[in-house]
């Protein structure tokens, strides 16, 4: 996700009263920061629980700063964390490493709401599964999902400008993009833009591109992100979006999510942000729900999972943090429905046949047309080191005319001064040896 980086921090929430609770009736949460409405969801989930059981829970609710950091907790700590929220490449990559357990989906006479997930969603997950026998909704379930595009400051820039990835090489653009700090999401869009060509003659398949990571397409792709080295501002993980609002910059390269956040700070600061996907294409991005190898109870877990997925949680959820959930039940839709948009959108892909024109914020659902040349990111597996390498090799190279023109004129200028002071304190000696000579003689 894409989401605020914090401090990793420990809240224990004890929502059950005169009742010592040991482990076993405790359901350890690990997610990542300001991503859940805390007051009418989480606190909720005991009662909610107890009500479907008969049983107590406590809840420990931890939260992580960066994936692998989760990651390397179960898989070198063996942490037993109960349920856990990674983003899609590192739910492949547990799986494919056996680190995750199947999610109990007996919920006694508790409705399923898991079934809820949109098939979109539960078609793009089955691509993370390591074999053709994985039944990927065995192991996660989606929470909240969404896209990478552009967002811009409409009176700095004009948005037909950028209906091409193309163009963010554009020179008029010098020194006023800040690109997003995570190598995965900026190759799996900037891959489709240097392949348009092999696309449009159906000699290269979007999904391929991203999934399939090769030497080839790596230095492609450095070319094109060291060819745009004079336009970077800067790159940036989450000080981007505020940049935004205070149009401090012309355009950002981030996700959908932060792009709402952005748009809505904005206005009420009178400044104008919009958020456009080009037209080849993008990468589609996911957080789910796991429940971990070494997690002590998979029961409150696996109940957990479930209530996430309730409509009436996913909205407040939605509205707490907001990004998209991946439910797709009727509340959802009639939540998403806005006649205050004028604008509407195929959301069929979604929804099902009865969404093909809702007025909908196409920030959060884009059009069908959209989605559909949009691949999902995926680990980078064997590839992960060369990916490295190439980002840190654009990165240190990323000192663009105006920079070095600023470095230069500012050590011309210390150079100046440094000069002055010396000049000044001869003089000041002169002066000085002068008026003792006189006072001697």
């Amino acid at each position: 996700m894409k989401r605020l980086f914090v401090t990793c921090v420990s809240v224990v929430m004890v929502l059950t009263s005169a009742m010592a609770v040991d482990r076993a009736h405790t359901l350890k949460v690990y997610n990542w920061a300001d991503y859940m409405d805390m007051t009418n969801v989480l606190n909720k989930f005991p009662e909610w629980y107890r009500e479907q059981t008969g049983e107590e829970v406590l809840v420990s609710y931890q939260t992580f700063d960066i994936n692998e950091s989760m990651l390397t907790q179960i898989e070198i700590g063996h942490e037993d964390y109960d349920v856990i929220c990674p983003s899609e490449y590192i739910i492949e990559r547990m799986l494919r490493q056996g680190l995750l357990l199947p999610i109990d989906k007996d919920f006694g006479s508790t409705p399923d709401y898991t079934k809820l997930v949109a098939p979109f969603v539960l078609d793009k997950f089955q691509q993370m599964a390591p074999d053709p026998s994985v039944r990927v909704s065995d192991y996660a379930i989606g929470y909240m999902w969404g896209t990478t595009g552009i967002l811009y400051n409409t009176a700095l820039v004009d948005g037909d400008k950028l209906h091409s990835w193309g163009a963010l090489l554009n020179p008029e653009f010098n020194g006023h993009i800040f690109m997003k700090d995570a190598f995965r999401d900026v190759y799996s869009v900037i891959v489709l833009y240097c392949y348009r060509d092999e696309i449009a003659a159906g000699e290269e398949d979007r999904d391929d591109l991203v999934a399939n990571i090769t030497p080839e397409r790596i230095q492609r792709v450095e070319e094109f992100l060291t060819g745009m080295k004079e336009n970077i501002a800067g790159w940036e993980v989450d000080f981007g979006k505020e940049e935004m609002t205070k149009g401090k910059t012309w355009m950002d390269v981030l996700w959908s999510g932060d792009a709402q956040w952005a748009i809505d700070e904005a206005e009420e600061m009178g400044v104008e942000l919009k958020y456009t996907i080009p037209e080849e294409g993008s990468n589609v991005w996911f957080d789910g729900w796991c429940i971990p190898k070494y997690a002590q109870n998979v029961k409150a877990a696996s109940y957990f999972i479930n209530f996430m997925c309730m409509p009436e949680n996913a909205i407040l959820n939605m509205e707490e943090i907001g990004y998209v959930s991946v439910i797709a039940s009727p509340q959802i839709l009639e939540w998403a429905n806005n006649e205050d948009i004028e604008q509407t959108a195929d959301l069929s892909y979604f929804f099902g046949d009865g969404a093909t024109a809702v007025h909908a914020n196409q920030v959060f659902y884009p059009d069908r047309q959209i989605i559909e040349r949009c691949a999902l990111m995926h680990d980078c597996a064997d590839q992960t080191e060369a990916m490295l390498a190439m980002w840190n090799r654009v990165k240190g190279d990323n000192l663009n005319t105006k920079m070095v023109i600023i470095i230069l004129v500012t050590l011309l200028a210390i150079f100046v001064v440094a000069i002055i002071q010396v000049v000044n304190k001869r003089k000041q000696r002169a002066l000085q040896n002068k008026r003792r000579k006189n006072h001697h003689k």
